[in-house]
Formats: structure tokens, sequence, C-alpha cells
């Protein structure tokens, strides 16, 4: 396996588009999930930490930004050697 592979087991996508979740632990997930405001009317993407069905914390993410981030990620654990 290539050093920046992902298991099968660390991350599982639910039926459907717009979730996505990453097992992390003691029962901990990291959930991404596209979602809308009715408020404003527009996209969002959730970045949140949940267990047992309950989110802990949340981050909302302007969707024009998830390809930066996820690049940025990837660069971040490149340079600092990490799995």
């Amino acid at each position: 396996m290539a050093e920046n592979e992902v298991t099968e087991n660390e991350i599982a996508e639910s039926e459907g588009d717009g979730y996505s979740e990453i097992k992390m632990g003691a029962g901990w997930y990291l959930t991404i999930t596209l979602a809308k405001s009715e408020k404003y009317d527009n996209e969002y993407i959730e970045i949140a930490k949940e267990r047992s069905g309950v989110k802990r914390s949340r981050f909302n993410l302007n969707p024009k930004y998830a390809r930066i981030l996820g690049n940025a990620l990837l660069k971040f654990a490149d340079d600092n050697e990490l799995k």
C-alpha cells in the first residue's frame, strides 16, 4: 500500500451523495456532509466530530474551498511525514 493511501475500514461512505465519514477510533467519526441553509438559500460543507449519533463539534466550509482544503491537508501530511 502506498504511503498516502487510506484503507477501506478508515473511510466508509453512506448511501447517497453528499455524505462521507472517517472512522477515527474509540467510537468517534469525522463526518463530512453537504448541507443547505434554508435561511440564506446556499450550500455549505459541514465537517463534524461525531459519536453515538451526537455531533460534538462542527465546522462549516464554503464548497468553493473544499478542494483547496483537501490539497492543503495532503501537503501538510507530506511536509510533516504523516501517514
